[in-house]
């Protein structure tokens, strides 16, 4: 029957036919392509009983069995696929059909797809999914950005089959253009600093105070029975209670120390230094995955260096407390920076990034969920314009009784030769952030001393430069 489906999905991969069921469960009749039969075939015979589900591998079936204006996500691999993929459909659509994206794309592909696609007569959206194979099953985080007018046609649907916090859908309006993939981007740029930060509270635990796996799993469910609750804390937790099958060892104690990485972090850091938004956190947080790629290297420099890693010999209470001060205030920070090129980016790109709706569909169903966005949410809606999350009142007194330990954290590291480099970065942003009096006059010093690059002064209005100068004695 013409026009049966409510909904399409191109691209059956483990997310596709999870968000598949989930709109199925919903009551929503849903149709998937993939051009692998197998796929195709094996959405329906997974489909939840008297739920409407069909696979096809057929293109222009699939179009003609979709209800107008047809609504189609696609979930194939960023970059020229997506282009591929909307080319194959173009022939046979209706103008005003909406084609989502909901792949991790860059987002200045997005920008041109929505631009070129809005002169043919079709809309297009980018649009952030975040909760992994169980969220997009049983509700994710959405974020959807672009053509307003496709995302009110979407909205009943996508309220449904998100996550719910206090009986309110994950899931709300991100933005103009590319807004949605921009969401999307910062949230990984966030989830590899929580990340970097809790695999140094880790090293520091199990090589600077020879906690066994059991240990760290009792300590990481007491962490997450308070103020550091959250996804990634959750499954620290059970990871370091995992055994291997094979060996019968931990599993943790048996994957090699070299991380992945798809992308998304990098992009992160990188339109942030394009935006002049600093998010040092996040920076090294790419640049440690990369370090650990060059296994090899490391091994042959531990050889010629030989590093000695000195015991943390404080008290394991106490230390343990600072840790918990550390990571909740590292986790602080990583928003703030990673929400600080929200609003830059917002700014300056015309996107109108509603903030305090980010942070409240962050709150459930993705994989940076966390019971702070409930405080960053109250601030939001109490300051839609917080230029950093730093800046409000709550957040400081959150902030204020955790630096201490911040502090005697790094100087323990240090001392015991234990890299904590997103600790680290945290903490002198905090203090830069902060200072009212940077060093930086002596930068500005330097640059017009080589360069003729002009400088401010302090005590008048104006643009300087000055013959320095050589002073030999």
């Amino acid at each position: 029957m013409e026009n049966k489906f409510d909904f399409g999905m191109i691209g059956l991969g483990v997310m596709g036919r999870n968000l598949l069921y989930n709109m199925a469960d919903h009551g929503f009749s849903v149709i998937g392509l993939d051009l692998d039969k197998e796929k195709a075939d094996a959405l329906e015979t997974g489909a939840t009983k008297g739920t409407q589900v069909k696979g096809t591998t057929d293109t222009q079936d699939f179009i003609k069995q979709l209800a107008t204006p047809r609504k189609i996500t696609l979930l194939v691999p960023a970059g020229k696929p997506v282009d591929a993929v909307v080319n194959s459909l173009l022939p046979y659509l209706d103008k005003g059909d909406i084609i989502i994206d909901g792949g991790n794309s860059h987002y200045t592909d997005t920008l041109r797809r929505v631009k070129d696609l809005e002169e043919k007569g079709f809309h297009f959206m980018g649009m952030g999914v975040s909760g992994g194979e169980k969220g997009a099953r049983f509700g994710p985080s959405i974020m959807p950005g672009g053509d307003k007018e496709a995302y009110n046609h979407i909205k009943p649907l996508l309220e449904a089959v998100s996550a719910k916090v206090n009986g309110e859908p994950c899931t709300a309006y991100m933005g103009k253009d590319a807004a949605g993939h921009y969401v999307k981007m910062v949230h990984n740029g966030i989830e590899y600093a929580i990340m970097q930060t809790l695999s140094e509270v880790y090293d520091l635990l199990k090589t600077g105070q020879d906690y066994s796996n059991e240990d760290l799993h009792k300590l990481f469910k007491n962490w997450n029975e308070g103020r550091l609750q959250s996804f990634l804390v959750e499954i620290t937790r059970d990871i370091f209670a995992t055994k291997d099958t094979e060996s019968n060892n931990y599993l943790v104690d048996m994957i090699l120390d070299k991380a992945g990485a798809k992308g998304t972090g990098k992009w992160t850091s990188q339109d942030a230094m394009d935006t002049g938004v600093s998010i040092p956190t996040i920076d090294v947080s790419v640049s440690m995955r990369t370090i650990s790629a060059y296994k090899n290297e490391r091994l042959a420099a531990a050889k010629i260096y030989q590093p000695v890693v000195e015991k943390i010999l404080t008290d394991k209470d106490e230390f343990a407390k600072q840790l918990e001060d550390t990571l909740f205030l590292t986790m602080i920070i990583c928003y703030a920076q990673g929400l600080a090129l929200l609003v830059k980016a917002s700014e300056e790109l015309s996107m109108e990034i509603p903030l305090h709706d980010v942070v409240k569909i962050w709150r459930g169903g993705c994989i940076i969920r966390s019971t702070l966005l409930e405080d960053f949410y109250k601030a939001y809606n109490n300051n839609p314009k917080l230029a950093n999350i730093l800046l409000d009142e709550s957040i400081s007194k959150l902030v204020k009784p955790c630096i201490a330990s911040m502090r005697a954290v790094v100087s323990q590291a240090t001392k015991s030769g234990i890299a904590v480099a997103a600790i680290q970065c945290s903490l002198a942003y905090l203090e830069s952030y902060t200072s009212a009096k940077m060093p930086t006059n002596l930068i500005q010093a330097q640059r017009d001393d080589f360069g003729s690059h002009t400088y401010q002064r302090i005590d008048k209005e104006g643009i300087f430069h000055t013959e320095w100068e050589t002073h030999e004695n």
